[in-house]
């Protein structure tokens, strides 16, 4: 009975718009209990609350030629519910086509490692692209753009698993070196401290041994205590230094070889001088 006499109740989430004779009236009605010419006038409501709208997945080329399917979900609301209804027919109908076409652009000229690591910048170049033709004509403003889902070929999973794998073994490998390079460096340095003091060798030694026996609950035969080679070790010194010295003792008490005698070695005989006779004979010179 209200309706007939022309009372009308807006929401709270909802602005009224009159048309009185096919003619918008300046103005939106608020929420509460209004009254309209039932005969001459006829009022639109508009939801105000912000829609959620899914955009179903789209097959894009990247910029680096992969093939991806990228959905995506966009969050708007009527901020002008005038333009919302007289400037579009559907105007739900036209954010989702618009968000469609926009998304394939977006993720066009995009490559793949942006899409899949940056996504925050790919929402918000997708907001902006998505807000620029709706919030001044249609009174529509987008709140927030979210990409969804992003599904890769089969080929290109197995390659980036494969790439992901080869790193991690890289990683390994680099810390496995890094960690025998320091390990390395330790031993020797500890090398040089026992080295210095034997006692430490030998403490080490039993140290080892009874880690040994108590990680798996064995007996350890020792065929020769540590102490008698240590004796055999020392004896060898002893002994070699010994063996040098008496070389060295026999060497200095040996007599010393005769010097030979130096002897004159006899000239050679000066040469006499000849004349030679015109017979053809020759006849020394008795002076010379």
């Amino acid at each position: 009975m209200a309706g007939v006499f022309g009372f009308r109740i807006i929401r709270q989430y909802e602005q009224g718009i009159v048309f009185r004779f096919g003619r918008a009236l300046p103005g939106v009605r608020k929420p509460g209990l209004i009254w309209i010419n039932p005969f001459t006038s006829r009022l639109v409501k508009v939801n105000m609350q912000i829609a959620v709208v899914g955009v179903p997945a789209q097959e894009t080329i990247t910029r680096d030629n992969v093939t991806l399917k990228v959905d995506a979900v966009v969050y708007y609301r009527v901020v002008d519910p005038l333009k919302a209804i007289i400037n579009v027919q559907n105007y739900q109908l036209a954010v989702s086509q618009v968000a469609q076409t926009s998304l394939r652009a977006v993720t066009g000229r995009s490559n793949m490692d942006q899409l899949l690591s940056e996504r925050e910048q790919v929402n918000a170049e997708l907001k902006d692209v998505i807000d620029a033709p709706t919030e001044g004509p249609w009174g529509i403003r987008v709140e927030r753009v979210e990409v969804k889902d992003i599904s890769l070929p089969e080929s290109m999973k197995r390659s980036m698993s494969r790439q992901a794998e080869a790193e991690r073994e890289r990683r390994a490998r680099i810390i496995a070196a890094d960690g025998e390079y320091q390990a390395s460096k330790k031993l020797a340095q500890a090398a040089t401290v026992m080295a210095a003091d034997p006692a430490a060798l030998q403490l080490r030694l039993l140290q080892t041994v009874v880690e040994v026996a108590a990680e798996k609950n064995s007996t350890l035969v020792m065929p020769f205590p540590v102490e008698l080679l240590r004796f055999f070790d020392r004896a060898s010194l002893t002994a070699s230094a010994s063996l040098a010295s008496t070389e060295a003792e026999d060497a200095a008490a040996l007599p010393a070889p005769p010097a030979l005698p130096a002897t004159a070695l006899p000239s050679p005989p000066a040469s006499t001088p000849a004349t030679v006779a015109p017979n053809g004979s020759a006849t020394l010179d008795p002076a010379s």
